[in-house]
């Protein structure tokens, strides 16, 4: 299924780069992606390449050296990217968050020091938040950053960093005062380059192989001041929420994509394999479980549009960011289980992507704020838009 088959409207420039968006992934990712998620090797071939392309400054502005595009072209990127291999996705939208958040809340000098290196792939890095007692609520962080002089001093540890191993730079949420009450009115975002000395270890997981997630260690690392993202400590909580609501549209795409690539493998697979005489796509019981993966396929499709458009128009979206990561996520799930089922006993073998996909989609429902977490904002944000 093409992923605009439902119509959507496209400029010709947009066209033009999901054109090169799909012969990169036919070209460079395609005949890769087996092997190296089965080896969980990095694929550097391709990080490099996503720079060559520019998509390291995808959504960073044109007067920074990105190039400047939308959320609603970005989510289709992602798609794309992600119906062929999910982990590619992550090598740079986690960097795009942290370019954010220097573009959004970083003083002129530092978007002029940062977000060119950053749009070039020359800095490669991602956003370091979550910590061993520390996910959704992040208001319970305690890395610290300690001012003496002019620089910072930070300790504590993160865990689930993406790009930490091959990237060369974090932005890290920390405390700068431990002691403030509330808890976020103490947190900053530091930006860190990798030879301050922050040590990295490489953690394993069920999926979402390839790319590097790990362990940060800050022992005694030092920044300059002028490393605080922004004029102002006690900024950083808000400033690195604002940027989890493209993170969680994020997310949604990716279930989009893994969700229509386990549509469109299963359906492949329905056409051809055969029992009682015909192609089991033939047969009732498969027909339902075809018909329920592609309705959630577009319906999340669109709420993924809703969302995106609104973050293009300034609006607050963060109900509709929950909308999308909640529903996409959960569909990604549904449908690559379901075409485990379709595939039978194949589904269960590494011969074919449907493992991959089974295993690659639950991270979907607890990254970038847990399902849960999701219900909870879309119920508060109902109430608060209805005036209760």
């Amino acid at each position: 299924m093409p992923p605009d088959a439902a119509g959507h409207d496209m400029t010709e420039e947009e066209r033009l780069i999901l054109d090169s968006v799909d012969k990169f992934i036919a070209q460079d990712v395609r005949p890769h992606a087996h092997r190296l998620e089965a080896e969980d090797a990095y694929p550097q071939a391709i990080a490099d390449k996503l720079a060559e392309m520019g998509m390291m400054g995808a959504t960073i502005g044109q007067d920074y050296g990105g190039l400047g595009l939308s959320a609603t072209t970005y989510t289709r990127i992602i798609e794309r990217v992600s119906a062929c291999w999910m982990s590619v996705s992550g090598i740079f939208n986690s960097h795009l968050i942290a370019a954010a958040a220097v573009e959004r809340f970083g003083t002129e000098e530092q978007k002029q020091t940062w977000l060119p290196k950053m749009a070039a792939g020359e800095m490669r890095g991602g956003i370091a938040l979550t910590e061993p007692d520390c996910g959704t609520d992040l208001q319970g962080v305690r890395t610290t950053a300690r001012k003496d002089g002019n620089e910072y001093v930070l300790n504590g540890n993160k865990m689930w960093i993406t790009n930490c191993l091959q990237g060369n730079f974090l932005a890290v949420l920390a405390k700068t005062d431990p002691e403030t009450d509330p808890p976020h009115k103490g947190m900053s975002l530091i930006l860190i380059e990798k030879d301050a000395g922050y040590r990295t270890s490489k953690l394993e997981k069920l999926g979402y192989k390839g790319i590097d997630t790990g362990e940060v260690v800050f022992e005694d690392i030092r920044v300059p001041r002028m490393n605080l993202i922004g004029p102002d400590e006690g900024r950083g909580l808000q400033q690195i929420l604002s940027g989890l609501e493209l993170g969680r549209i994020n997310i949604a795409a990716r279930g989009v994509g893994v969700a229509r690539a386990c549509l469109d493998d299963a359906l492949a697979y329905a056409l051809e394999r055969k029992t009682f005489g015909k192609p089991i796509a033939q047969h009732q019981a498969i027909q339902l479980k075809l018909a329920d993966m592609a309705t959630r396929v577009e319906a999340a499709r669109l709420l993924v549009e809703n969302a995106a458009r609104a973050y293009d128009t300034g609006e607050r979206c963060d109900m509709e960011a929950g909308m999308a990561k909640l529903f996409a996520s959960e569909a990604a799930i549904e449908n690559s289980l379901e075409a485990m089922r379709i595939h039978g006993a194949y589904g269960y073998s590494k011969e074919y992507n449907v493992e991959r996909y089974f295993r690659d989609a639950p991270l979907l429902a607890i990254g970038e704020g847990t399902n849960e977490l999701q219900r909870i904002i879309i119920a508060r944000q109902l109430a608060e838009r209805a005036g209760g």
